[in-house]
């Protein structure tokens, strides 16, 4: 896909470094975090050329894949019912459409950016926002928001937050949880306490004081938002990019990071062995859960703050309630108790 856009001519003076060897050099750079002058070492190459091949590289990859569709916001009830259905298949969690969360990626100080990018864990970063689905594919991904905007609030300045806000996404009509009911419930999204409460985004119970049926209900959100955990943990896993602070442009430390989330999802579906046996959270027969290799790595991508927005409308509340009913009835799967 990439080799006629990155491939260069020949001169009189030299040959062009070959399509094989940028896209080689692009990879091992994501792969490895390695710094630009390790690289020449093993490439060699000058640190000033593998730094243009790298983003010249990277701007390439990821046009080619978004032709390709690589992430994709669905936008029709029938792309989402079908998200749906895998959640309720493999999760046991009805109409959840997606889980959503974000991480703080580092980089270094951007000059006279003064405390624009310090978030509260006390370094600079970008934020990167993804929605995931069952398979551990990201549905949307959005990077670069400066890392001071740490908590649900950054939501709102990404576009999947306005489609959200706005009734845009295309999701489908509200309707029962099971062929019993009649209350029409409606599709959601799954998170955690760094973002506030709607509609159509469910979050946990707070507090340490909980009945034991909205301690059910978080146990069944929990395993259903679980995909965020591991699709971010096999993302620093496998590019080691993230491992460290990018030496990078908040500019360009966002096209890394974009650049690496269509890959995960291009390797998610072309390669077998990208998410091997082990790799992500498992459960036995009994259903005990067991870490995944990713959670051994040195370092993770830093979650977000809390949000102090205690306030969900009353309908936020009640759509919570709804489901904390249905998981305790007619939903319920026989192990949660035990859980």
């Amino acid at each position: 896909m990439v080799r006629p856009i990155i491939q260069k001519k020949d001169t009189i003076m030299r040959e062009a470094i070959s399509a094989n060897e940028r896209l080689s050099i692009t990879l091992r750079f994501l792969a490895t975090g390695n710094s630009f002058e390790d690289l020449k070492f093993i490439t060699r190459t000058s640190p000033q050329a593998i730094g243009k091949i790298v983003f010249e590289t990277c701007e390439v990859i990821t046009q080619c894949l978004q032709r390709q569709q690589a992430i994709k916001i669905p936008r029709t009830p029938e792309e989402w019912r079908e998200i749906s259905n895998a959640f309720a298949t493999t999760w046991n969690f009805p109409h959840c459409v997606g889980a959503i969360d974000g991480k703080h990626v580092a980089i270094r100080k951007p000059p006279e950016s003064g405390s624009f990018y310090f978030n509260y864990k006390k370094f600079f970063s970008i934020v990167l926002m993804a929605v995931v689905g069952a398979d551990y594919e990201f549905i949307m991904v959005d990077a670069g928001v400066n890392g001071r905007v740490s908590d649900g609030g950054v939501i709102a300045v990404t576009e999947f937050g306005r489609l959200l806000d706005d009734g845009s996404l295309g999701l489908p009509e509200p309707a029962p949880l099971h062929q019993n009911d009649v209350i029409a419930m409606p599709y959601v999204f799954v998170g955690d306490d760094a973002f506030a409460m709607s509609e159509n985004l469910l979050k946990p119970y707070g507090g340490d004081r909980l009945e034991s049926d909205q301690r059910i209900y978080n146990y069944r959100l929990s395993r259903a938002r679980r995909v965020t955990e591991n699709a971010f943990g096999i993302l620093t896993a496998r590019f080691g990019v993230f491992q460290k602070a990018m030496q990078l442009s908040p500019e360009k430390a966002t096209l890394i990071t974009m650049t690496c989330c269509y890959l995960h999802n291009f390797l998610r579906k072309k390669s077998r062995c990208y998410i091997g046996p082990g790799a992500v959270d498992w459960e036995d027969a009994n259903h005990e859960m067991h870490a995944g290799e990713w959670r051994a790595s040195q370092r993770q991508l830093e979650g977000l703050r809390a949000t102090m927005n205690r306030n969900a409308g009353n309908t936020a509340r009640l759509v919570r309630d709804a489901f904390r009913h249905y998981f305790c009835t007619q939903g319920q799967v026989p192990w949660q108790d035990s859980m």
